[in-house]
């Protein structure tokens, strides 16, 4: 069901049998007629620029053209009304019936006609370290994109790179060979901190995890048995905290350590190509061109200490998943400080000819701040854990449940707190900063994520209280019902926007934008009230059900819940 994809798709065939004009239709002004729906319905429900690309071609009027078009244009099946309106734009209006007949079809199934094979590469996390707030971003957007694709009926694998092979390895293993094997959580997540900070000061630590790090990738048999029985410990208390996130379960956790097997046959592909350089004992690709204004490093194949780099891991995992998923795209979801990194790896990719027919993509987000500007930080000062940033919405949440004077049970507050978070950062433009407030995000009002389930549980509880929902054809739309109704039928053109573009802040705000228009019809269309005409109470009931049947898909594709009450 895509309405807009339904009328644009008519518009551009009438055209094309308008003899005056269908010999002028070249490639460039198809390609530019743009079919928009205009901000304000009152002009229609369509509007076309096509009279005012063919002024030239045809040295007439645009209104002159406009009404030649707009004579063809009415013959469109379902169109209501065409108008002029301006210098030129035809303004479409489609009929209520039609409008009725698609919405209380439910069909709202996507009709996405080139299916693609998608690589997804987020999360990424690193072993040694619990996940914090700089890896929301990175997870909750990957994950929506990650189904709002699938929904489309693409085929996605997902996976989490994770740092387990470089230097962080390395100082775990350290740690490990002097204060013995973690035994909980707590332990895992202390490891690493420390580690690292003795290595600040320590130099002889630091060339100890070094040497570890060299010999672990050179198959030290100690060392790959430390980590055999680190690793799981670590993933475990990973994906813990990503079933508590409501996070699909990656495809693969495949990180550096086994993308590390194929790292040799990359190698010889490289020397094969002479595209390896030495350089002060380190290997590297020299990627820059001749057309670069700003520096481009070269990527630094092995480091000069002789130990497998991070640019070596993810260039392999392209040679990797070309081969294995032979996919139309590769996208990663990391935030903007690898945006170089990913430009020189990419280049390397093109270079030695990894991935030719496939498209690699960057999606690079912006910091979480406090209100401060700088990155978002607990009281004391620590960069809160994702276990955290859910305890301290959760905690908000729980308190303003307690001052109305309502009682949830903890597995709804967990719902409402995992909605607020995780809508807050999904409504953002992945590029951008933005502040966190908790006390914004948990209102109930307002752009969030309460706000959102809130409108879902109130459009359940009305479906609650009737039985089968009949409805006729021959009862009037008010305004309010036919503006909701126009929006529900732009939801499968909202997700492949937000697919195309990789934003899935598209849909979220879509689902705030669907809110209110289901709340203004909530308050000006009353439904059960015994004065109102038992057609026109069952028609607005179908609204009700419609409504949430697109609002409920719209929370599951953010991996939101919808509680029982709130």
């Amino acid at each position: 069901m895509n309405i807009y994809k339904e009328i644009s798709n008519s518009i551009i065939g009438k055209l094309k049998e308008i003899p005056e004009i269908k010999d002028y239709l070249t490639p460039q002004i198809l390609n530019n007629i743009a079919i928009e729906i205009p901000k304000v319905r009152d002009f229609g429900d369509f509007s076309t620029n096509a009279a005012m690309l063919l002024t030239k071609s045809l040295g007439k009027k645009p209104r002159d053209i406009a009404e030649l078009l707009v004579s063809y244009i009415k013959e469109i099946p379902n169109v209501e009304t065409v108008s002029i309106a301006g210098p030129g734009f035809i303004n479409i209006k489609i009929k209520d019936t039609h409008i009725k007949e698609t919405i209380f079809s439910g069909n709202f199934n996507p009709d996405t006609e080139k299916k693609q094979k998608i690589d997804l590469d987020y999360g990424g996390y690193n072993v040694g370290k619990t996940l914090h707030i700089g890896h929301l971003r990175t997870t909750v957007v990957g994950d929506t994109f990650n189904r709002i694709a699938k929904f489309l009926g693409h085929t996605t694998k997902s996976y989490n790179h994770m740092g387990d092979w470089g230097r962080p390895m390395g100082l775990i293993i350290a740690w490990i060979l002097e204060n013995g094997m973690p035994s909980n959580v707590d332990d895992i997540n202390r490891m690493y901190p420390a580690s690292s900070a003795r290595a600040k000061e320590d130099p002889a630590w630091l060339e100890k995890a070094q040497k570890i790090t060299v010999e672990l990738q050179n198959g030290n048999p100690e060392y790959k048995k430390i980590y055999d029985t680190f690793i799981p410990m670590s993933l475990g208390q990973v994906n813990q905290l990503l079933k508590r996130l409501n996070i699909l379960t990656f495809d693969e956790n495949k990180g550096e350590r086994l993308i590390a097997e194929y790292v040799p046959t990359v190698e010889k592909i490289l020397e094969e190509k002479n595209i390896l350089e030495h350089s002060d004992g380190a290997e590297i690709i020299t990627v820059k061109q001749d057309t670069d204004t700003e520096p481009m490093p070269p990527v630094m194949w092995k480091s000069s200490a002789g130990a497998q780099t991070y640019a070596a891991a993810d260039l392999t995992a392209i040679y990797y998943r070309e081969k294995t998923d032979n996919p139309d795209s590769i996208v990663y979801f990391t935030d903007n400080r690898q945006t170089l990194h990913f430009k020189q790896i990419f280049r390397a990719a093109r270079l030695v000819g990894f991935a030719e027919n496939a498209e690699l993509q960057h999606i690079g987000f912006g910091t979480i701040t406090g209100s401060d500007g700088k990155p978002f930080k607990t009281r004391d000062g620590n960069v809160p854990s994702l276990d955290d940033m859910l305890n301290i919405v959760a905690e908000s949440v729980r308190k303003r449940v307690s001052e109305s004077g309502k009682k949830l049970s903890d597995e709804t507050i967990e719902k409402i707190a995992l909605a607020a978070l995780k809508f807050n950062d999904l409504m953002h433009d992945v590029k951008s900063d933005y502040i966190f407030d908790v006390d914004s995000v948990t209102n109930f009002e307002g752009r969030t994520g309460p706000y959102i389930l809130y409108t879902a549980v109130r459009l359940n509880s009305i479906l609650k209280k009737v039985g089968e929902i009949s409805v006729t054809q021959d009862c009037d739309l008010l305004p309010e019902e036919r503006d909701l109704l126009m929006f529900l039928l732009d939801f499968n053109r909202v997700t492949e926007t937000a697919f195309e573009k990789r934003a899935p802040y598209i849909l979220a705000n879509y689902a705030y934008d669907l809110c209110k228009l289901i709340n203004t019809f909530y308050h000006t269309c009353p439904i059960m009230r015994d004065d109102i005409e038992e057609k026109v109470k069952s028609q607005r009931l179908m609204i009700v059900k419609q409504s949430l049947n697109v609002l409920s898909k719209s929370i599951e594709l953010m991996g939101l819940e919808i509680p029982e009450e709130m």
